[in-house]
């Protein structure tokens, strides 16, 4: 069970983000904040293993800080912003405090359930506009990263939706030992060594989305 703390100034919001977190079985609410420095005082008591916080309207450079801080000095956050417009907070920054995701308040409940698993398992999730703001897809066009086959890339995407070796062999109608060897090549492509670095890498870069 993946516990989550929410954290919105509404109580109206707050309300439906915990609905929204209680419409998957897999996650439960643990508790929700009025701001965070309520949250700063209980997380760690409560210990959630995710913390959704809603930022609408309240995007002062101290937000960042703030997380920071919790994360350093209290309890290790992974944390999952919502903000209304994504090109008005600082992206850069709020990546470095350790925000874990970034999403528009116009995503969907599917969105943000999906968004609070992968975090869980130590993925990093953007939402497309902000992969758009970070100016990553022009980044890749010098990267050799760009050189992931088709091939690569769909077995990449089965690694973001939790799919095991055996899984995507079936799925793509190969064998298990060809799926080791697409891996190696995309874990050699991306310099990583694992596949939650290689999700990650794929998500930052924009070549796949959960």
């Amino acid at each position: 069970m993946i516990r989550v703390m929410v954290v919105a100034t509404s109580p109206v919001v707050r309300a439906g983000l915990s609905a929204v977190v209680a419409t998957n079985p897999r996650l439960t609410v643990v508790g929700s904040a009025s701001d965070l420095d309520v949250l700063a005082r209980e997380v760690g008591q409560l210990q959630p293993d995710v913390v959704l916080v809603d930022l609408s309207g309240n995007l002062q450079q101290s937000v960042w800080e703030k997380l920071l801080l919790i994360q350093e000095q209290q309890y290790p956050l992974a944390t999952i912003v919502i903000v209304e417009e994504l090109d008005s907070i600082d992206l850069e920054t709020g990546l470095r405090s350790g925000i874990r995701g970034i999403l528009p308040s116009t995503s969907t409940e599917s969105e943000i359930v999906a968004a609070v698993e992968a975090i869980a398992f130590g993925l990093l999730v953007l939402h497309p506009d902000a992969v758009e703001l970070l100016s990553i897809r022009e980044k890749v066009v010098a990267n050799p990263v760009q050189t992931l086959t088709p091939r690569e890339i769909e077995v990449l995407g089965m690694l973001g939706s939790g799919l095991g070796n055996k899984a995507i062999a079936k799925s793509l109608h190969i064998s298990e030992h060809t799926v080791k060897f697409h891996l190696s090549s995309i874990f050699q492509k991306l310099s990583v060594s694992s596949r939650t670095e290689a999700v990650a890498v794929g998500v930052r870069l924009g070549l796949i989305m959960l």
